[in-house]
C-alpha cells in the first residue's frame, strides 16, 4: 500500500509565546508570521513498530513536554510512554502491532498540565511480511515530472501544500545552449493529502526553462493562505525560430486555493537591454523573492537581469493591490554593480537592525533600496549566507564564482554586514560552476564548510576544495563534482551528504548507506514535517515523494521553518540551482 500524506498524523496545539536567544541571530529578531501545526507523522519501520515525530515550535516554553496516545478505532487513547518526553520531539511505538490501522495523538505538557488534543488522522496498515515505503507519495495528474515545488500553506489549515512547476525540462538563453520550447510549463497545486486544487497553463509566451519563468509562494498579505507570484505573458508571441522577443509582460499574482488572478502588473521591461551584446540572453533573467524589508511584512521581490543591467523592485501586497515600495537599478550605480546578479536571491538581515537586506549576488541592497555593499568580483555560480564561522559576529557568505578570477577569491568568504573578505583562494579561477556545497558535515571543525569546484576550457570539472570556515583546505577530493546535496537526516547536528540517491556521512564515506536510498530527482530539502530533521523531496514521473527520516533523534530543536534565512531560501528555492537551505545560526553552536 503507498503511504500518502493523509495517512499522517497532524497535531495543532497553541501555547504561550517564549522565545529562547540563538547564536548568530540578530537582536532584533525578525518573525515569520506562519501558522504551524505540529505536522505530527507516524511512518511504519516493520515488524508492527511505528516511529512518530512532531514538531518544536518557536513559541513552545523551554520546559514544554509530551505525551503519545495510540487509538484503535473508537477506542479511547491509550499513553504509550511511560516517563513525560522531554528530551527529542519522536517516539518509537514497538507495541502497535501490523493487524490494525491506528491513531498516533501527541499532548503537550505546560507546567505539568496536559494540553487538548486538537486534531489527528490514521496512519495506514503495515503488513508483517511488507517492507514499508520509505516514502510519502502524492500522486500527480498524469505522469509527468516537475522542475520545482513552491511550498506554502494555500487554504489557512495550517499544513504545507505544493505549487509544481512541471515538467522536468530546461531551455537556457545562452546562444549554445537555446533550443525552442517543445511544449509549455504548467503550474499544478496540491493539497498536503494529495489532492489537485488547481492547473495554470504559463502558455507559450514564457518559455521553458527556469530564467523565464520564475514564481514564488508565500502568504504576501497576512491572511494565512499563500498567493502565487509568477511571470506571465498574453498569446503566442514567438519569433518564428521560437524565442519569445515581444509581447507584454507581466508580474500576476493568484490566489493559492483556487489558481485565480488577484491583480497583475507589469514586469520590468526587456528594453533595459536593447543596447547590450546579447539583449535576448540577459533580458531573459528573470527572478522572484520575498524579504521582511521592514521585519515584520513580507515584500515580493522582482529582478531582472545577471550579468550586466539589473533592476530589483520591492513591492507590498496592500487590499489586493501590489504597491510599489522602492525601485533599484544599477545603472545608476558605480561599475562595482555591474553583473553582480547570482542565480537566486537571497533574503537576510546581514546588518543586524531587524529588517532583511536583499543579497542579489556579489552585491547586497538594503532594506531601504539603496546599495550597500559590492565586493565587485561579478557573478558568482553560487552563494550560501549563514553563521558560517560562528567563532566571529554576525553572518558570513560563502562565493563560488563563475566570473574568472585572475589572482585569487574565486572561492571565498565575506562578512556579510560589510562585504569584506575575510578569506580567498590563492590563485587562477576559470569558472567556479554550479551549486557547490556550504554545511556543517565534518564535526572535527567549527562552522560549515565550503566546496566548490573550477571547470576545464570546456566546461568540465577540473578540480575542487574544501575548506573550514576559517579557509583551510582541508580535501581536495571530488564530492558530487561541481556540488552535492547535503540533509539534516541521522541524530547528530552535522548534516549528511546527498549524493546520486544514497545517504552518508561525510566523515565516513567508506562506511554503510544510511537507509534508505532516495529515487528520483532531489527537487529541495525542507524541514516539512515531524522534528527538526529535514525531509528530502523528489521527482519521479507521476509522484512527489516526500522522504523522512524514521532514525530516533538525541535531542529536540525547534523547527528549521520558523527561522527567517531558512524560510527565505525555502521561498526562494523555486528558482535557479537549487541551493540546500542555511539558517541563521550554527546548529552545533546552539543551546538546546
Amino acid at each position: 500500500m503507498r503511504p500518502t500524506l493523509a495517512t499522517i498524523a497532524v497535531l495543532m496545539l497553541c501555547v504561550s509565546t517564549v522565545s529562547a536567544d540563538q547564536p548568530g541571530a540578530s537582536p532584533k529578531k525578525i518573525q515569520i508570521g506562519e501558522e504551524l501545526d505540529r505536522a505530527l507523522i507516524a511512518r511504519s519501520l516493520g515488524d508492527g513498530k511505528v516511529y512518530v515525530g512532531w514538531r518544536l515550535l518557536e513559541s513552545d516554553p523551554k520546559d514544554i513536554a509530551f505525551n503519545v496516545y495510540r487509538r484503535t478505532g473508537q477506542a479511547e487513547p491509550v499513553k504509550l510512554n511511560d516517563k513525560p518526553i522531554k528530551e527529542t520531539t519522536d517516539f518509537v511505538d514497538a507495541t502497535a502491532g501490523a493487524e490494525s490501522e491506528h491513531t498516533w495523538l501527541v499532548q503537550a505538557i505546560v507546567e505539568g498540565k496536559e494540553g487538548a488534543i486538537e486534531a489527528s488522522c490514521q496512519h495506514a496498515t503495515a503488513r508483517p511480511s511488507a517492507k514499508p515505503a520509505p516514502y510519502i507519495g502524492i500522486r500527480l495528474g498524469g505522469d509527468h515530472t516537475f522542475q520545482k515545488a513552491g511550498i506554502a500553506d494555500l487554504d489557512g489549515d495550517s499544513h504545507y501544500d505544493f505549487v509544481i512547476k512541471r515538467p522536468n525540462a530546461n531551455v537556457d538563453p545562452y546562444i549554445n545552449y537555446w533550443k525552442p520550447s517543445t511544449d509549455t510549463f504548467k503550474l499544478e497545486a496540491y493539497s498536503h493529502d494529495g489532492g489537485l486544487l488547481w492547473r495554470h497553463d504559463l502558455g507559450w509566451s514564457i518559455e521553458r526553462g527556469i530564467w523565464y519563468s520564475p514564481y514564488v509562494v508565500y502568504d504576501l498579505d497576512g491572511d494565512g493562505c499563500a498567493e502565487v507570484a509568477v511571470k506571465t505573458g498574453e498569446g503566442d508571441p514567438r519569433d518564428e525560430d521560437g524565442r519569445v522577443q515581444s509581447g507584454p509582460e507581466y508580474l500576476t499574482l493568484l490566489d493559492g486555493r483556487s489558481g485565480k488572478p488577484i491583480t497583475q502588473i507589469d514586469w520590468p521591461s526587456r528594453d533595459l537591454f536593447k543596447d547590450t551584446s546579447r539583449p535576448y540572453n540577459y533580458a531573459s533573467r528573470n527572478q522572484l523573492g520575498v524579504a521582511y524589508l521592514d521585519g515584520k511584512t513580507p515584500h515580493l521581490l522582482v529582478e531582472r537581469g545577471t550579468y550586466n543591467v539589473i533592476v530589483l523592485v520591492a513591492y507590498r501586497l496592500t487590499d489586493g493591490k501590489l504597491e510599489e515600495v522602492w525601485r533599484w537599478d544599477n545603472r545608476k550605480e558605480d561599475r562595482n554593480y555591474s553583473g553582480q546578479g547570482a542565480h537566486w536571491l537571497h533574503s537576510a538581515d546581514v546588518d543586524a537592525d531587524g529588517r532583511q537586506e536583499v543579497i542579489i549576488g556579489s552585491a547586497v541592497i538594503d532594506d531601504d533600496g539603496t546599495a550597500l555593499w559590492s565586493t565587485g568580483l561579478g557573478h558568482p555560480d553560487h552563494l550560501y549566507v549563514s553563521d558560517i564561522d560562528p567563532t566571529r559576529p554576525g553572518l558570513e557568505i560563502y562565493y563560488g564564482m563563475e566570473t574568472r578570477q585572475k589572482e585569487r577569491n574565486g572561492m571565498c568568504l565575506v562578512d556579510a554586514a560589510t562585504g569584506e573578505i575575510l578569506w580567498g583562494h590563492e590563485g587562477y579561477t576559470r569558472h567556479v560552476h554550479s551549486r557547490g556545497m556550504c554545511s556543517d558535515i565534518d564535526s572535527r571543525h567549527p562552522g560549515s564548510e565550503c566546496y566548490s569546484a573550477d571547470t576545464d576550457s570546456s566546461k568540465k570539472f577540473a578540480w575542487s576544495r574544501l575548506r573550514t570556515a576559517k579557509g583551510k583546505v582541508i580535501s581536495e577530493e571530488d564530492i558530487g563534482g561541481f556540488g552535492t546535496h547535503v540533509v539534516h537526516w541521522d541524530a547528530d547536528v552535522q548534516r549528511e551528504v546527498l549524493l546520486r540517491g544514497r545517504i552518508f556521512n561525510y566523515e565516513d564515506p567508506s562506511g554503510q548507506n544510511i537507509e534508505p536510498r532516495i529515487e528520483g530527482s532531489v527537487i529541495t530539502v525542507i524541514d516539512l514535517m515531524g522534528d527538526w530533521r529535514e525531509e528530502i523531496v523528489t521527482s519521479v514521473p507521476g509522484e512527489l515523494r516526500i522522504y523522512t527520516t524514521t532514525i530516533p533523534a538525541t535531542d529536540r530543536r525547534t523547527c528549521l521553518m520558523q527561522d527567517p534565512i531558512y524560510r527565505m531560501d525555502v521561498a526562494h528555492g523555486t528558482m535557479g540551482y537549487h541551493k540546500v537551505p542555511m539558517l541563521s545560526y550554527d546548529v552545533a553552536s546552539q543551546k538546546k
